[in-house]
Order: C-alpha cells, then sequence, then structure tokens
C-alpha cells in the first residue's frame, strides 16, 4: 500500500494543496478567503509546506499593496499526486 503524506494529511494544506493546482500561483489574501482561515493559520501551513518545498512565495506590489503570491513546486505538484493515489488506494477498499 502506498504512504499517506504525513504533510499533507492536515485539511486546511490538502485544500491549499489542490487550489493550488488549478492556477500558476494564487494571492495569499485569496487563498486565505478560499479557505475561510486566519493570516496566522494560512501563514503557519504556508511555512510547514514551504519547509519541505512543497510550495513557494514571493512578496511583490499588487494595486498598490505588498502581497504575497503562492505557487505549487513541481515536488509539490509530485506529493500532491502520490497522497491522492495513496488515498484512493486505501479508501478503494471501502465498500
Amino acid at each position: 500500500m502506498a504512504e499517506l503524506d504525513p504533510i499533507l494529511q492536515a485539511p486546511v494544506r490538502l485544500k491549499l494543496m489542490t487550489m493550488l493546482t488549478a492556477v500558476s500561483e494564487a494571492e495569499f489574501a485569496k487563498l486565505r478567503e478560499n479557505l475561510a482561515v486566519s493570516d496566522s493559520v494560512l501563514s503557519k501551513h504556508v511555512s510547514a509546506l514551504a519547509a519541505d518545498e512543497y510550495v513557494r512565495s514571493r512578496k511583490g506590489m499588487h494595486a498598490g499593496r505588498r502581497t504575497t503570491w503562492i505557487s505549487l513546486t513541481p515536488a509539490g505538484r509530485a506529493a500532491l499526486r502520490a497522497h491522492v493515489a495513496a488515498l484512493r488506494e486505501l479508501i478503494a477498499g471501502v465498500e
């Protein structure tokens, strides 16, 4: 049986990663709104994912204000695929 990735077992992290598969990058504030979490909660999850090189962030200006963009790395995309495959394998036996 394939192994679940402990980094991706937190629901917010898994949701964040799946959201990032649909875009090249996403603004921190939009992710926070869509995930319905506080800045500090999202920041901690992004930091944990960045520590394993699953996501990267970049800072810049947008509409005259500082903002942060988050993007999925190739390693993050591969980890998510493997985690989803392990989940599918795990639930395949459920009737």
